[in-house]
């Protein structure tokens, strides 16, 4: 475990709506993230520069971003899946451009419409411009412990794809398990493995097999400083069969301040952005401290 202070990033707004019903409205969306901010996380996704033919519940990001209230000490990020992506997240204002470069062909195709090669290529573009352009910039490596089309994915595939987007100016990698099927070993080897490249290493984990909160709590122990979790376990991605939500961020709040390890972040508040995120959605959400509440001493 590492001494630098965790970033526990809230993805709800992106990849917890993009695959959801409703869809929710702009307006709705900028207030998801303003709830969300005043829970104290440090870093939230907000939003999504993707074609909106694709996603269409993504449709509408330079207007959300335009109607958030910005919060000090708070990343606002959004997701870039190529060049013009990149620079509508530029021209939003937005301070963390996050990218996505697949480790399977097949996964590259349906999700980018690209090349594992060609993925990574751009990224390492942008991770320069965003350099130039004074913002930061992330990678996530998709499908890093399993695709849903081609497989397993070995370690050496994943930690070779990190290698060569650190030489190419990438600074912090996000390991993603895209279809929850990770275990704790895997993860601990490639946190390690990753965090030996000289990289700020996060994760990225869906709960499809009731392994996520295992799989956070052995990256956290590696010495992964960045974990995305979405507002009541919400969440699925539109190009991959039977994809379900994340791990939920106040089941990990729970989680991480019940070991004794600070998160910065009220509890109590999001379990309210979850109850009013129930609303919304018209349905009960996956996530489950939100509905048992907390138990002292943990609860805040």
């Amino acid at each position: 475990m590492t001494d630098r202070p965790l970033i526990l990033c809230d993805v709800g707004p992106r990849d917890g709506l993009q695959n959801a019903e409703p869809t929710l409205s702009p307006e709705q969306r900028a207030e998801y993230v303003n709830l969300l901010a005043a829970t104290g996380l440090s870093r939230i996704e907000a939003v999504s520069f993707v074609n909106p033919k694709r996603v269409p519940q993504m449709a509408g990001a330079e207007e959300v971003m335009q109607l958030i209230e910005r919060k000090p000490g708070v990343t606002y990020a959004g997701l870039a899946l190529n060049e013009r992506g990149y620079d509508r997240a530029l021209a939003c204002g937005v301070d963390l451009v996050q990218y996505v470069v697949p480790l399977s062909e097949t996964f590259a195709e349906k999700n980018q419409g690209t090349t594992v090669d060609a993925a990574a290529a751009v990224g390492i573009d942008l991770a320069a411009r965003a350099k130039a352009d004074g913002i930061d910039f992330a990678v996530t490596l998709s499908v890093a412990f399993g695709c849903p089309y081609d497989g397993k994915i070995e370690s050496s595939r994943v930690l070779s794809a990190a290698e060569h987007l650190a030489a190419g100016g990438v600074e912090e990698i996000m390991l993603a398990d895209t279809i929850g099927v990770g275990v704790p070993t895997q993860v601990r080897e490639l946190v390690t493995e990753t965090l030996g490249l000289g990289l700020t290493v996060g994760v990225h984990f869906h709960n499809t097999r009731n392994t996520g909160y295992a799989n956070a709590v052995a990256a956290v122990e590696s010495g992964a400083t960045i974990l995305d979790a979405s507002t009541g376990g919400l969440g699925g991605c539109p190009f991959t069969p039977n994809a379900t939500g994340n791990i939920a961020t106040e089941d990990l709040v729970y989680l991480l301040e019940g070991m004794g390890i600070e998160t910065g972040v009220n509890l109590e508040g999001l379990f309210e952005v979850s109850r009013w995120l129930s609303e919304q959605m018209g349905t009960a959400l996956p996530g489950l401290t939100y509905k048992a509440g907390g138990f002292a001493p943990i609860a805040s």
